[in-house]
């Protein structure tokens, strides 16, 4: 599960990190790669949302695998 965590993690960066070059730059770097709302943009978009909303859901578990109380290494 740690796997899937790691690439949740990857996934959310991608799109937090489009999402600024969206809002500041009005560039979207996933539509310049893949082309705007090809096939392979939309792939990405929804696999970041998919990874948001699985993040949302199991944020506990994923606090409690990484040994994390309240997003806090737990022995901190």
């Amino acid at each position: 599960m740690k796997k899937l965590d790691l690439i949740v993690w990857v996934l959310l960066a991608i799109g937090g990190l489009n999402w600024g070059l969206v809002g500041i730059f009005n560039f979207d770097l996933v539509a310049a790669i893949f082309g705007e709302m090809s096939v392979l943009s939309r792939v990405v978009y929804s696999l970041v949302g998919l990874a948001a909303v699985y993040d949302i859901i199991a944020i506990k578990a994923i606090w409690k695998r990484w040994g994390m109380h309240l997003g806090v290494p737990s022995h901190a």
